[in-house]
């Protein structure tokens, strides 16, 4: 399934959060703990894939808006990760990623090394993860690739560490503390 079926799911889709409720969310929950062999390729475990790397995407951004970024810890190998993301790609210019840089042929060939040299250690190395191209903006679908779990953490720590998520943080803050307008009532009218 492509990114955009995703996010026509996810986005335009309510019932799929809505109608699920507690029942619902418990059977989700049920479902990705099985095995992969447990399934071919049904649409429904794609969409709850879906829904899940959705989640996690939005409390990632919803982090990054509240927290100063560079205090941050998002796992308990973030010293390892970073100094091995750096040293396999030096040059990577994290402020905007380009689908190339993740997923060309010759992209896949060098991430493959550094992926796989995390498996065992880092839980869910390998799954799905929506990463934003732009550090600067938002999970939109233009601007949102899906990546490996590693992947995510790797190009996140590093930005957090860089100073890149910083323009999410401050945007929010300078939100939250511009002052409001009180809000008009029939007394004050």
């Amino acid at each position: 399934m492509c990114i955009s079926i995703y996010w026509n799911i996810l986005f335009f889709n309510g019932c799929i959060f809505g109608c699920q409720g507690v029942d619902g969310a418990a059977a989700a929950a049920n479902a990705l703990s099985l095995p992969a062999e447990a399934y071919g390729n049904d649409p429904r475990l794609e969409v709850m894939w879906a829904m899940k790397a959705y989640n996690h995407a939005e409390v990632y951004f919803n982090l990054i808006s509240s927290v100063d970024p560079k205090f941050l810890k998002l796992t308990k190998l973030d010293d390892k990760i970073y100094s091995t993301f750096r040293e396999s790609f030096k040059d990577l210019d994290l402020k905007v990623l380009t689908h190339d840089q993740l997923k060309s042929s010759n992209a896949k060939e060098r991430w493959r090394p550094f992926c796989n040299q995390f498996e065992g250690l880092v839980e869910d190395f390998n799954f799905g993860t929506l990463l934003r191209l732009d550090c600067e903006k938002d999970y939109v679908e233009d601007n949102t690739v899906f990546a490996t779990r590693i992947q995510f953490f790797a190009i996140e720590i590093a930005r957090n560490r860089e100073g890149l998520n910083n323009t999410v943080y401050m945007s929010n803050r300078s939100k939250s503390s511009s002052p409001q307008k009180p809000a008009r009532t029939s007394k004050n009218r």
